[in-house]
């Protein structure tokens, strides 16, 4: 109860702000798109092997960033979404992971809870929030962490059971148009991943054709899928990179035909990088053999000490409170000089990655345990080796999830159109500017976030009121 009365203090607070500073753009209404493809590696961008025509255009119109995008850490779906519409780093806004992670007790192992509401998940406003409390119109299609949010006039969220909470007109919309065989998620899930990117991809081009949002956030997946079946840079990983470009051509094509083009600036990004990992580290096997955790029918059932895989990184929970910073300690030398082993952070090393102490919210770790270049952690318990292949360990050839100071894991970023400067080139900046940015682009006054706008990339009419 106390967390959402702050997120609901918090957003009337913002949204006086936004009120005030919202009138000088009434004369001429404003749109941005925000697409995200998922795991779309900085270094693709300029990849001669992968035809991008719609993305390069972009970039040349508009203004890129160069060498990528820092990411959060942790480099993962659901907290860099988040970020990337509050400005903040996970261990402020509360996204961990893709869900909740939620601790069960002494000798209860961590589990993630994928199906939750947005204001379980997010502990401040985001940018919706502000602008659709200041009036202006918003939309969404697959975008993490909004399940159930008041702040959509339209939306179809990226959460477990999507068209169970997808707004209701919206979907009698995408069955009309054929896009959707019926209401029933069943369904719609049978669809391969490309088909679901189609289907939100149209979904998208609906909304921005019959709704003409002052605000749309698209997330695309299929990149994501393929970069972590067989690589990012494998011939299947570009035929992904190609596809995706074709989907934002089509929702470029909407602004067209919704006669918005002119008024409307594409902010392109993503969440992650990616790494290839052949090989993968199992934790949990050293920790079953100490007797640390219990494993039956190849399940981990109970566990003093566990860790919980997010790709690059494992995070490692203690149950038992009282013995949580001493557990943590015996972790670190358990693991540290390890094969395939980076480092294992504890608490007093966590503002390195932005994160908050244990004791002072619940989902954090007790500790970190970070990968080294070429290794994914696995959460298997099965085996009797520290190391495996990626087959072996059940990760990915490809992950993310490593550390965001890793050069890999930079994300694409590219702002076009309206309000935006043409030939436009700036060095690396944080992902916790572009919520700002479209503050910024919109007229809205927005405190939350703890960096600015990208000012580099902004006309003078946009860059104050």
């Amino acid at each position: 109860m106390y967390h959402r009365w702050i997120y609901s203090a918090l957003i009337v607070a913002t949204v006086y702000l936004s009120h005030l500073s919202l009138a000088w753009t009434a004369d001429l209404p404003r749109h941005v798109v925000v697409v995200s493809i998922d795991g779309f590696a900085a270094y693709l961008v300029d990849d001669p092997k992968v035809p991008l025509p719609t993305i390069r255009r972009l970039a040349r119109e508009g203004c890129v960033v160069e060498g990528g995008m820092v990411v959060s850490d942790p480099s993962v779906t659901w907290p860099n979404h988040t970020t990337l519409v509050t400005g903040l780093p996970p261990g402020q806004h509360g996204v961990l992971a893709n869900g909740v992670l939620e601790r069960g007790g002494i000798g209860v192992p961590v589990r993630i809870d994928s199906h939750r509401d947005q204001s379980d998940l997010v502990k401040v406003p985001t940018i919706v929030d502000v602008a659709h409390a200041a009036g202006l119109t918003t939309a969404e299609v697959n975008w993490p962490c909004t399940r159930n949010s008041k702040s959509f006039d339209d939306q179809f969220p990226d959460v477990p059971n999507s068209l169970d909470y997808t707004t209701p007109r919206l979907r009698t919309e995408l069955i009309e148009l054929g896009l959707l065989r019926d209401e029933t998620h069943a369904s719609f899930r049978k669809a391969s991943i490309v088909g679901l990117d189609y289907v939100w991809t149209e979904a998208a081009c609906h909304l921005i054709r019959e709704r003409k949002p002052n605000l749309t956030l698209v997330h695309l997946l299929n990149n994501d899928f393929m970069h972590h079946s067989l690589g990012a840079q494998s011939q299947a990983g570009y035929t992904a990179n190609a596809y995706a470009d074709m989907c934002l051509s089509r929702i470029l094509d909407a602004l067209d035909d919704a006669g918005i083009r002119d008024q409307t600036t594409i902010i392109l990004v993503a969440d992650h990088g990616f790494a290839r990992t052949p090989k993968a580290i199992l934790p949990n096997v050293l920790l079953r053999q100490a007797g640390l955790l219990t494993v039956e029918d190849g399940k981990l059932t109970q566990a003093q000490v566990h860790v919980v895989p997010e790709g690059g990184i494992g995070y490692v929970y203690c149950t038992n409170p009282a013995e949580a910073s001493q557990a943590a300690s015996k972790f670190q030398k358990m693991f540290t000089g390890k094969e395939g082993v980076a480092d294992v952070l504890l608490p007093d090393r966590f503002d390195e990655v932005r994160f908050p102490h244990p004791r002072e919210y619940e989902q954090a770790p007790d500790a970190i345990l970070v990968a080294k270049d070429g290794y994914a952690v696995s959460g298997s318990v099965k085996g009797e080796s520290l190391i495996a292949t990626q087959k072996e360990g059940g990760t990915s050839l490809g992950s993310h999830g490593l550390l965001a100071k890793s050069p890999k894991m930079k994300a694409m970023c590219i702002l076009s159109g309206a309000g935006i400067r043409p030939g436009v080139k700036i060095p690396t900046v944080n992902n916790t500017s572009i919520a700002p940015t479209i503050a910024k682009l919109l007229g809205l006054e927005y405190s939350i976030p703890d960096d600015k706008p990208l000012t580099q990339a902004l006309m003078e009419s946009t860059d104050s009121p």
